[in-house]
């Protein structure tokens, strides 16, 4: 099988969990057949297709090993080494959702809706929640640096979620809807990526004595039964399911959701952070939503990617253009080197760039003529 090119490839999705890798699989728009070249400490394997003319590297956390930010973290160190041209990252995937139905106006998070990192002058995009002092208060600790960290997610694609939030906020459904529809009935192990249905989509709010009630909301309507949601999101070493600890960081800190990849993500390489709300962060947290999340996340990010121009490398390295070229090996010998600088010298004369001429002999211009010795050259 023919070996893949590194640089070829500028975006690189993140998609922790095999659900979530499987969703993000089902949105390209054509898979590239062959293998990335490794060696010796790469870890990781990345699978390559297009999508929206651009060339999207797709990779996973293996399998059995944690979900959590330091896995993700050295995900994200192998992806930044890995291919030479990174642009950006996205990571996308599953959190919990955080409603806070008491905020003007109620910000009413369901199972299924969209959740998208984004800070503001006073907030990150991502906290890194259990990462700080601990000041006794009530098991909240004073975050470092006020919860910032090291990388920001890149201006292009902010700038395209603002993009589709501007233009159909609160119908920014209408715009990736279409992307799910057409993979909802796609297998993975454990079923399709279909809606739960919105019956099974249970809240419990605790009350004084920490009882769990459940909330009685309305069923949305059809056209509205997708809701994306902007504002920080939580990230942290551990899975959550604790209501009252959850209701704590979303007064403290604003946050819509909590997850637990990208604050080790973002302390290597820049992504933006999409997510499907598929539990409460409580303890009624299952897995019947995460395929649906999943996909939803990975529609949206497929709905950022359409607002952004590809690059120039991007155009026409689809799979067919591939495989017509000669695969190379970066453990080639001087003999491919040679060739790889015919291409280039070639390339140039097609430019119309200057070529020079080394060694003994004449050139005739005209009715005259130059001679050229051994020791000198002529551009």
């Amino acid at each position: 099988m023919s070996h893949l090119r590194p640089e070829d490839y500028c975006i690189v999705w993140i998609a922790p969990l095999p659900i979530e890798a499987r969703a993000a699989i089902l949105m390209l728009d054509n898979e590239h057949a062959g293998n990335f070249p490794v060696g010796p400490g790469d870890d990781y394997v990345f699978q390559a297709g297009d999508m929206c003319g651009h060339n999207i590297a797709i990779t996973t956390l293996p399998l059995g090993q944690e979900y959590e930010t330091g896995s993700a973290a050295a995900l994200a160190s192998q992806a930044k080494r890995f291919f030479p041209n990174f642009r950006f990252g996205l990571l996308v995937g599953m959190a919990a959702g955080i409603p806070d139905l008491q905020s003007t106006p109620p910000r009413d998070i369901r199972l299924g809706d969209v959740l998208v990192s984004m800070g503001d002058v006073d907030r990150p995009g991502v906290l890194a929640y259990d990462l700080g002092r601990d000041k006794g208060e009530e098991d909240l600790i004073e975050l470092l640096c006020h919860g910032h960290i090291l990388a920001e997610t890149e201006t292009i694609v902010k700038s395209a979620i603002g993009s589709i939030k501007n233009a159909k906020f609160p119908y920014e459904s209408e715009l990736f809807l279409p992307y799910y529809e057409a993979m909802k009935d796609k297998r993975h192990p454990n079923g399709t990526f279909a809606d739960p249905g919105q019956e099974h989509d249970k809240f419990y709010q605790d009350d004084e004595a920490g009882v769990a009630h459940p909330v009685v909301r309305q069923p949305r309507p059809e056209t509205e039964r997708t809701r994306v949601w902007y504002g920080p999101i939580g990230s942290g070493e551990k899975l959550m399911k604790n209501a009252k600890m959850r209701d704590k960081l979303r007064d403290k800190y604003g946050i819509i959701g909590l997850e637990m990849e990208a604050a080790g993500t973002m302390n290597r390489i820049p992504v933006g952070v999409i997510r499907g709300a598929c539990d409460y962060a409580d303890k009624h947290k299952n897995w019947d939503w995460q395929p649906y999340a999943a996909a939803m996340a990975a529609a949206y990010a497929k709905a950022v990617l359409s607002k952004i121009p590809p690059t120039s490398m991007s155009h026409g390295r689809t799979d067919k253009g591939r495989k017509k070229r000669k695969a190379r090996d970066w453990s080639d010998s001087d003999s491919n080197d040679d060739d790889v600088r015919e291409e280039r010298r070639s390339r140039g004369d097609r430019a119309g760039r200057t070529t020079t001429f080394r060694g003994q002999g004449n050139q005739n211009v005209g009715s005259g003529s130059i001679s050229i010795g051994g020791g000198q050259y002529f551009s």
